[in-house]
């Protein structure tokens, strides 16, 4: 093997340990879906109730991200992604273990801590050590990952539940099937511990901490002659005065750096374009729809892997179509797929107990331009948006620009997941879904007039 793809097969390994945690931020994030009813049943609790269950994990996911940006400039991309190793195990098994609705968000909350720090890190982590001629596809792989944790959790749910009868019956040693929907997240948890052990810290965080002889080591290993004109390049991107990356850095005339402004509006936008209503309560929502539970999470399947196809088309694309014409497509592509849900689910009648009644043809329509707009958002917003976070940001304040970022999405999250359900019992699926809409047709006009390309620069080509 020539000394040129040694390099490259360890930027692949890193590449692809780093994104389990992309894995284990889909597979946390997908496996509430077919738990709802469960949970309902097991506690006891309302709509409201229910509902703050399910986003309870989103309120650890905007502190862990928060949090995370910031400590990574301190304490490295690394160790941090080890914390949120320990704490997604622990929140598997506690949240598949508990017997109360408070005891149940605690766990879901650490797990948010997991997944905040991981759904920043990760890419960011991806982008510091990959060549920039391939960086969009190597970043793109995060999505892929995080797509492959949502399939994976819809393929245990739905084969757990068919095997013990329904998400509420008994599946082994006398515990429900709702609970080791849970616990199969304990498998790949455990593994990301141990395989981030194998991969070395970001470069770039060890250059800018002033630990010279460990970053050119490891640029040693991912470029080998060029480490040391790498090394310079990189020290020469950060501040003048050299001093260690500090929140103040994003700081500008308008509360922040015009670029980290650009940065908060498409995690904000990424989640109000409503994505994570189909992967959050797609069961729920295909049940309204009129589709039984069997069926609904068999849906969910289906745009798991429909959604997996997007991501690797995208994967293909990114580094030669390049990020912004891939976002504009996806925006318009959402759109039209979110419009004709919505008018779909406002012409069908209401059935007595509340969910839809849709004819056969209004059924297929829906479910197409459900898989449509899956396929839209995977393609462009979905891996597009972790990419250009994970690279936008100068080298000096990337871990803090990234800390409010991710605090914009999580929280954008937060608010989509808990207004749901509210939407649903007020507006109905189609005032839903016009709402979703909405956001996609602004989502165009950010694109067009405050995106920049970033397509083969280096990352220390990114100005602030």
């Amino acid at each position: 093997m020539s000394q040129e793809n040694q390099h490259h097969g360890f930027v692949i390994l890193i590449t692809l340990v780093a994104t389990i945690g992309g894995f284990l931020f889909g597979f946390d994030s997908g496996v509430i879906n077919g738990t709802v009813d469960g949970l309902r049943t097991a506690f006891e609790s309302d709509s409201v109730v229910t509902g703050f269950a399910v986003a309870s994990m989103l309120l650890g996911c905007a502190a862990g991200a928060f949090a995370a940006g910031r400590l990574a400039d301190r304490f490295g991309r690394r160790n941090i992604l080890l914390i949120s190793a320990v704490f997604f195990s622990v929140s598997a098994w506690g949240s598949g273990i508990a017997h109360g609705p408070s005891e149940f968000m605690v766990y879901r909350i650490l797990g948010g801590l997991a997944v905040g720090a991981a759904s920043v890190l990760a890419p960011a982590y991806i982008s510091e050590v990959a060549p920039a001629r391939y960086r969009g596809a190597l970043s793109s792989v995060q999505q892929i990952a995080i797509i492959s944790g949502l399939f994976t959790a819809f393929l245990s749910n739905y084969a757990i539940a068919n095997v013990a009868g329904s998400s509420l019956d008994v599946f082994a040693w006398e515990y429900e099937a709702w609970r080791w929907m849970f616990w199969v997240e304990l498998i790949p948890a455990v593994a990301f511990f141990f395989a981030l052990l194998l991969i070395p810290e970001s470069p770039r965080f060890l250059v800018a901490s002033g630990q010279k002889e460990r970053s050119l080591a490891v640029l040693q290993k991912l470029m080998g002659d060029r480490a040391e004109a790498k090394y310079d390049e990189i020290e020469s991107s950060l501040a003048s005065d050299h001093h260690r990356p500090r929140f103040r850095d994003i700081v500008g005339t308008y509360g922040f750096r015009p670029i980290v402004w650009v940065g908060i509006l498409l995690a904000a936008f990424q989640q109000f374009v409503g994505i994570n209503v189909i992967f959050y309560y797609g069961s729920v929502l295909w049940q309204s729809a009129g589709f039984d539970e069997s069926n609904a999470l068999l849906i969910n399947v289906i745009s798991g892997a429909v959604s997996i196809a997007a991501c690797i088309a995208a994967l293909l694309a990114i580094d030669r179509m390049g990020r912004k014409p891939m976002l504009l497509v996806g925006s318009v592509g959402m759109l039209f797929t979110l419009a004709t849900m919505a008018f779909v689910f406002n012409q069908s009648a209401v059935a007595e107990d509340g969910s839809l009644s849709l004819t056969d043809t209004n059924g297929m329509v829906a479910l197409i331009a459900a898989n449509l707009y899956v396929v839209f958002f995977n393609f462009s917003w979905g891996p597009v948006v972790w990419v250009l976070l994970g690279e936008m940001f100068p080298n000096q304040f990337r871990g803090s620009a990234l800390a409010v970022s991710g605090i914009a999405m999580w929280g954008a999250n937060f608010f989509v997941t808990i207004t749901f359900p509210m939407l649903l019992a007020s507006i109905g699926l189609g005032g839903a879904y016009f709402a979703y809409a909405v956001c996609a047709f602004m989502s165009l006009f950010l694109v067009l007039r405050f995106v920049t390309e970033t397509k083969g620069l280096e990352l220390e080509e990114m100005r602030g």
